[in-house]
């Protein structure tokens, strides 16, 4: 789970990722709901056929890319842990594993498990009754690095770790494994016979990534040796060596790789913090690293901008007209003081250009490529406490936003496709995908109104007066320094700007809103600041036109009311909508409605905290109040979201091939503990029920295929009925990627092919059409040679990117 750009976490690929799976879920069981399953907005076919958005990798043939060369990867940290069946395991672990373990099954780019033949020839159900049977035949080739084979003992060991039997395994889950009844050896050791006690849908999540039985043999080893090193590994790559004082892990070509030789000589994985990354591409310290939309901004315009000889139209120094004139007025004004300081600045602002000048044109050797992450960002409502505790007023909160236009906050200046999500357990693409929105209803003022309503919330209420005059520090009233997180800029451009508040803010108080005055991303037809100038003021007419469309809706609305109204969403037949919008504030029992919105307040969360105004403003609309308060993002998830001191929060979600192993944790049914807690697992909104904890314990068991999207489809429409979490958009995924590098960048769904990445011969163009695994159709490979060796030094050159 992460918080979109505040977090050090990219979404980590799923298929491999052992996440942590235990109860949570939720629904409330007070809905009257009806084949939920079959709510929907109607496109299901269009929308699961197709990705939102293709992957960027610059695609090309082997034989196009040189033999050698070391790709410099930056992760947000080195791994504390090289086992990725542990707690505290991390997206530099999965890099990892990815490049130096065996998977028998992996993501291709449209998030399937598709099989890997570099170390499974074949794997079926052979029996189903009276007990469920997999035979896996493993690839003759197929061989440790230590020479031994690949065989039925590795999977047995890591059943034996990982099946939840032996307390002494520090493991982080068993789904899957703990449902294994035994595990023999076939006809020959290359034959491994899994037998299950229970059946098992997604028995091809198992043994993805596999470690060798000297790893998964002794709690030691599993505990303590593997997170430091991996003296034994089959893949690609093997790691040569862990630097923590330089703060790289250097992986090398493995020997005994049976597979198609890695093109790389080395990859070098270099923990370079999110807030590092413009710095570290700058001084040519990386060749691959995600970046926020701002960076991705700049390296867009220094491709814009390649060849230019005068003064660059944005940075510091980029002035408009009117500001150009002020400061030649106060510089030759008889008020001296003044002179001298304008002077002064102009200096410096001079100098602030220059040196941004001389970065900006060696970002010109990297190029953005974009897609869209195997996660969403979702909007999180608290149900255990609160007004948000009563469904009705979740299902207000989710009627009265407009996701699509949430989406284009965050996705349209990027230039990517503004879809809203329809699922809590896929993304489009995905077989499992399907639009089950409808289950809750699409944006509709005037039935949210019509919820309140029924739930006791009316305008203009008798308010009981505060007795105290200080708030206590929680969740939703949070000051001092954690809230006064300053975003620091660019030398000469962004010192002007800083944060003055004390973390707190109500809706209506700002001046500034974040989502206000947003600069164009990644868009080289804006050449110049005063025309970014001209576009706020067409925004803001545009702004007032919209308004007024606002208001006649509002007229009709009120009209409708006069005339009986509609029924709420969920409401009882019958209940009127109130006339018109909300007088002032709503209230019940004499308490306004206001919900605690809780934010990250740290850098590369512009996005989010822009996404939270706009949903203020439009819950505003039917007189709900926000109090919205920026907290640091050290304490985001631990002392808010997973503390539940919260009403609500934005952080997203991955995806995966598995939902019904992988989503149930997230939503099921929170449970008492002996103390009068509530054990939530990963059910962090605390809003479960029953019945759809029945349904994924039904898609778990359930072998046919298409039954099995059918029960976790059916458990979708009912999340959305609960209104506990709300998708919004699919996440960004933007990475800088060196000129020349292939085959490599915003995978998307896919997970990376680590042997095809490399560096372009010279000449050489990206292109090659991926085949049906998502690979780079490959060609002769005898054409590579030594001469096309690159070092992955900044000065040599190279030719042609996700997420966060």
């Amino acid at each position: 789970m992460s918080h979109d750009g505040a977090t050090s976490r990219p979404a980590r690929r799923p298929a491999r990722r052992p996440v942590l799976r235990s109860a949570a879920f939720l629904v409330s069981g007070a809905l009257a709901v009806t084949a939920l399953a079959g709510c929907s907005s109607g496109d299901d076919e269009t929308e699961s056929s197709s990705a939102a958005a293709a992957q960027d990798i610059a695609p090309a043939a082997r034989g196009d890319i040189a033999d050698g060369g070391t790709l410099r990867w930056a992760v947000d940290a080195l791994p504390v842990t090289l086992n990725s069946f542990q707690a505290d395991a991390d997206a530099g672990t999965s890099r990892v594993a990815g490049a130096v373990l065996p998977s028998m099954y992996r993501l291709d780019n449209q998030g399937r498990a598709v099989r890997d033949p570099d170390f499974l020839e074949k794997a079926e159900v052979i029996e189903s009754e009276p007990k469920q049977v997999v035979l896996y035949k493993l690839n003759q080739q197929a061989v440790w690095s230590d020479g031994r084979e690949i065989g039925a003992a590795d999977f047995a060991a890591q059943w034996r770790a990982l099946s939840g039997k032996d307390s002494a395994y520090w493991t982080a889950h068993n789904a899957g494994y703990d449902r294994i009844e035994k595990i023999e050896r076939g006809k020959n050791n290359l034959e491994v016979r899994v037998t299950f006690a229970k059946p098992y849908a997604d028995w091809r999540s198992l043994f993805s990534p596999l470690y060798p039985k000297d790893v998964m043999g002794t709690p030691d080893a599993f505990n303590e040796d593997a997170r430091r090193k991996l003296k034994v590994t089959a893949g690609p790559f093997s790691v040569k060596k862990i630097d923590r004082d330089a703060k790289d892990i250097t992986l090398v070509r493995n020997p005994r790789w049976w597979g198609r030789q890695a093109k790389l000589e080395q990859l070098v994985l270099r923990a370079v913090p999110r807030k590092d990354r413009a710095d570290a591409l700058v001084a040519g310290k990386v060749d691959l690293a995600a970046v926020d939309p701002e960076d991705a901004s700049r390296i867009s315009l220094a491709d814009r901008d390649k060849g230019t000889s005068g003064p660059l139209a944005h940075g510091p120094g980029a002035l408009t007209p009117a500001q150009s004139m002020r400061s030649w007025a106060v510089a030759h004004s008889d008020d001296e003081d003044a002179a001298d300081a304008e002077l002064d600045a102009r200096a410096k602002t001079r100098k602030a250009a220059t040196k941004y000048k001389k970065e900006q044109s060696r970002l010109e050797d990297y190029v953005v490529r974009k897609s869209l992450e195997p996660a969403f960002t979702q909007l999180a409502l608290n149900g255990s406490e609160g007004p948000l505790a009563d469904e009705r007023v979740r299902r207000a909160v989710a009627r009265a936003i407009d996701r699509k236009k949430l989406a284009e906050v965050v996705l349209k200046p990027l230039g990517l496709p503004a879809h809203p999500v329809g699922s809590h357990l896929a993304l489009a693409g995905q077989q499992a995908y399907a639009d089950s929105s409808g289950a809750l209803g699409g944006q509709d003022t005037t039935e949210a109104r019509a919820l309140l309503a029924d739930a006791g919330w009316v305008s203009g209420g008798p308010l009981k007066k505060e007795t105290a005059t200080t708030k206590p520090k929680t969740a939703g009233n949070v000051s001092g320094s954690e809230g006064k997180k300053s975003k620091a800029g660019t030398e000469g451009e962004k010192g002007a700007a800083s944060d003055s508040d004390d973390g707190t803010d109500i809706v209506g108080e700002s001046d500034q809103k974040p989502g206000d005055r947003q600069p164009p991303l990644l868009d080289p037809a804006r050449t110049a600041a005063y025309q970014h100038a001209a576009l706020l003021r067409q925004a803001d007419a545009r702004k007032l036109r919209e308004a007024d469309k606002e208001k006649k809706h509002a007229d009709q609305y009120a009209k409708e009311a006069a005339q009986g109204g509609a029924p709420g969403a969920y409401a009882p037949k019958g209940t009127a909508a109130p006339a018109g919008a909300p007088a002032g504030p709503l209230a019940k029992d004499g308490k306004p409605l206001t919900l605690r919105f809780v934010l990250p307040s740290g850098p590369g969360s512009d996005s989010l905290r822009a996404v939270a105004d706009r949903i203020s403003q439009m819950l505003e609309k039917i007189g709900i109040r926000t109090e919205t308060s920026k907290v640091a993002d050290a304490s985001y998830f631990k002392d808010h979201i997973a503390s539940g001191q919260y009403d609500m929060a934005l952080y997203s979600w991955p995806v995966s091939a598995f939902p019904a192993t992988d989503a149930r944790p997230i939503y099921a049914k929170p449970v008492p503990a002996a103390d009068g807690s509530l054990t939530v697992e990963q059910n962090y909104t605390r809003v479960g029920t029953d019945h759809i904890d029945q349904l994924f314990d039904q898609a778990i068991g359930e072998l046919d295929e298409g039954e099995e999207r059918s029960l976790v489809k059916q458990a979708d429409a009912r999340i959305w009925a609960a209104a506990g979490s709300i998708p919004l958009y699919q996440r960004p995924e933007l990475v800088a990627a060196r000129r020349g590098v292939a085959n490599a960048g915003a995978f998307g769904f896919q997970e990376p092919d680590y042997e095809d990445i490399g560096f372009l011969k010279p000449g050489a163009r990206p292109g090659a059409e991926p085949n049906a695994s998502g690979k780079a159709s490959s060609s002769a490979d005898s054409s590579a040679s030594p001469a096309g060796k690159s070092s992955g030094s900044p000065t040599e050159k190279r030719s042609e990117k996700p997420s966060e």
